[in-house]
């Protein structure tokens, strides 16, 4: 029975090491080494080399000069990371419509001319609540506003769109998307 228990903690030890210490620094320093920005996190950097967020976790941006994402259902505040989760509010819930109306209600508020239907992705939120990115069209929608409020052309700020419009990945999957952060940050730098 001694001999059992020997060879099961040894056993049981040598797999927590292989498994829980040499198998992790392993893939840590091989992604470090071969996708070192990926491992990283994909922070963004703005030109004074400050880290100003990552390309993969959308940020709140309420200020009407600037893009809006999509919004974030996570609490206790938008887009933390450690919250993800969407509303988990079903199509028969009534605070569902609710908090539609009130997002519709602020987009309005913020421009009142313009008329377009509003894209779907500026009112409701994504199922992780953390998506950096909005459509083309949501973008698109929020043009005018930025460029009267920063009086700036609108064909300047629908090419900085285009601009930073990413295509379907390996021109398959997804959708065309643009990234709110990473055109902030140009939008920013161009005004």
């Amino acid at each position: 029975m001694i001999s059992y228990l020997k060879t099961a903690l040894i056993l049981f030890t040598l797999m927590t090491l292989l498994t829980g210490v040499a198998y992790p620094l392993l893939v840590t320093g091989l992604a470090q080494l071969i996708f070192p920005q990926q491992a990283s996190g994909s922070l963004i950097t703005n030109n004074s080399g400050k880290v100003t967020g990552s390309i993969l976790i959308g940020q709140s941006f309420s200020n009407p000069t600037y893009f809006w994402g999509r919004p974030s259902a996570t609490a206790p505040y938008p887009y933390n990371a450690v919250a993800s989760s969407g509303s988990n509010l079903g199509p028969t819930n009534p605070a569902l419509m609710d908090v539609a109306k009130a997002r519709i209600e602020v987009l309005q508020k913020v421009d009142p001319d313009n008329k377009a239907a509003i894209p779907v992705d500026l009112i409701t939120t994504s199922s992780s609540g953390l998506d950096p990115h909005i459509s083309p069209a949501a973008a698109d929608y929020q043009v005018e506003r930025i460029a009267r409020l920063r009086n700036i052309a609108p064909k300047k700020l629908k090419e900085l769109v285009r601009l930073h419009t990413e295509e379907r990945q390996w021109r398959l999957f997804g959708e065309p998307r643009v990234n709110v952060l990473a055109l902030n940050l140009a939008l920013a730098a161009i005004h």
